[in-house]
């Protein structure tokens, strides 16, 4: 094959390259069906709006099937993901937008632009040495598109305004904590953290049971316990999803054990129910 031109990387595998573009075609063909006046009622009514909610459960969908080491399922569910990019694109050009042309296009010349190290001449040994290179680059994007964005009070774009709002409550408050200490925005050290911690919960504490500023200072403490999870390196998102997947498994295992003995998980005492939550702690082999 000739050399790849204007930065465009070599495909080493046309026959695939080829079969893909037809069946993803045929696909986007399907989509660009569903939604003319002869179509489905219930595609052409759609817009970005009413199936915002429909992208983030096929999201999380595909992975619940890779935390499930399911293959088999996630090939599915990741068609699903991808329906759902087609859609929201076939939308966006049947009111003049843009198109999925725009969609592959933009987001190739984005991986191309953030990889240099590949398809430029910059130099990176390790994935650290990348992930600094990919931050640089996002700074610069970042501060051409604030030199002429502006929110609609008429200020230009904030810190945190590239942050979705619509994010899971642990992942966004993450995000925005991690934007804030980049700037200086931070603790010293985890123990201070703790700090924080412990005074949100007194103050917590301190306020009356249901009421609306019992709720807020219990949020202040979820974020502050995030803030101790960001300063240790952990994900707060992935760390409380694993738990409550093995909160579930357990009590699959005791609904399993009740089954076995003939008895009803509601009719059983308190103590009954923790004997036989230690012994679902015993059989998954996850006795903490």
């Amino acid at each position: 094959m000739g050399e790849a031109s204007q930065g465009q990387p070599e495909c080493r595998n046309v026959e695939t390259l080829v079969q893909a573009g037809d069946t993803f075609q045929g696909f986007v063909d399907t989509i660009w069906r569903l939604r003319q006046p002869d179509g489905c009622p219930w595609d052409r009514k759609q817009t970005h709006a009413s199936i915002a909610k429909n992208m983030i459960e096929e999201a999380y969908e595909a992975v619940d099937c890779i935390e499930a080491n399911d293959p088999v399922h996630l090939c599915e569910e990741l068609g699903d993901v991808l329906m759902q990019v087609v859609l929201h694109a076939q939308i966006a050009r049947d009111a003049g937008e843009f198109s999925i042309n725009d969609v592959v296009r933009g987001v190739n010349e984005k991986l191309i632009r953030r990889h240099p190290h590949v398809f430029g001449e910059a130099d990176a040994k390790n994935s650290d040495e990348v992930l600094a290179i990919w931050d640089k680059i996002k700074l610069k994007e970042k501060a051409a598109r604030d030199a002429s964005a502006e929110r609609e009070d008429g200020r230009p774009e904030g810190l945190l305004d590239g942050v979705p709002t619509s994010l899971p409550a642990l992942m966004q408050a993450q995000k925005v904590s991690k934007k804030a200490a980049a700037v200086g925005f931070e603790w010293e050290s985890v123990e201070d953290v703790w700090d924080k911690v412990a005074e949100e919960r007194a103050e917590f504490e301190a306020e009356e049971p249901g009421t609306d500023a019992r709720a807020m200072e219990f949020g202040d403490l979820l974020f502050a316990l995030m803030n101790v999870a960001r300063k240790e390196g952990i994900d707060a998102e992935s760390a409380l999803r694993a738990s409550t997947m093995k909160f579930r498994h357990r009590w699959e295992l005791m609904e399993g054990a009740a089954l076995d003995e003939g008895v009803s998980l509601e009719d059983l005492s308190v103590k009954e129910l923790n004997d036989m939550w230690e012994g679902a702690k015993v059989t998954a082999g996850d006795e903490k």
